[in-house]
């Protein structure tokens, strides 16, 4: 059970009422996230502003969710890894064996995007503070000074969901539920 109150739009603060009207109709559902987030108005519209912002980044929508898995499982946030696990597989077309490696904390079989997974991890764990040789790696996979950025980006955008769900406990909506995580391995 979520340990703050989850909103719809008919009990939500007035100033987050659109918001999750908005995520209504673009979804079919609110994801508990967003009912979650209302109960600070500024926190949800912030988490949506950001997330328009991150959808501008050059970074396709792939190498975004790769990002948003990386902070979602080494956050340990079960409700983004499920609701970025549905993402990357329907809308960003990723391969299972990728969304798989991700959700376990692997090596991704491409290296590609290994080189996105492998920067996001590091600034995570060192707040920033990425290894000349992993920059090296993410440069020579064919990524931008601006695309590191933009993974910067992505982590901030994660850290939030991540954080705000952790806190809340956040319980998946029915329509996540074939996606659950249970955490990374040992």
């Amino acid at each position: 059970m979520s340990r703050i109150t989850v909103h719809t739009p008919q009990s939500a603060p007035e100033a987050a009422k659109p918001f999750l009207e908005n995520a209504l109709k673009a979804n079919g559902y609110i994801p508990n996230l967003l009912g979650a987030l209302a109960n600070a108005p500024a926190a949800l519209e912030t988490y949506l502003t950001v997330s328009g912002l991150n959808g501008k980044a050059e970074l396709s929508l792939a190498e975004r969710e790769v990002v948003q898995l990386i902070a979602a499982t080494q956050h340990g946030c079960g409700f983004c890894v499920a609701g970025h696990t549905a993402v990357g597989l329907n809308k960003a077309r990723l391969a299972q064996d990728v969304v798989d490696a991700l959700r376990a904390g692997h090596t991704l079989p491409d290296a590609r995007l290994e080189a996105v997974a492998a920067f996001a991890r590091e600034v995570i764990a060192t707040r920033g503070n990425v290894s000349d040789e992993t920059y090296a790696a993410f440069q020579a996979a064919g990524y931008t000074q601006g695309n590191a950025l933009e993974v910067i980006l992505g982590v901030s955008l994660a850290t939030l969901c991540n954080f705000a769900n952790v806190f809340a406990r956040t319980e998946l909506n029915p329509e996540l539920a074939k996606y659950r995580w249970q955490g990374l391995a040992g």
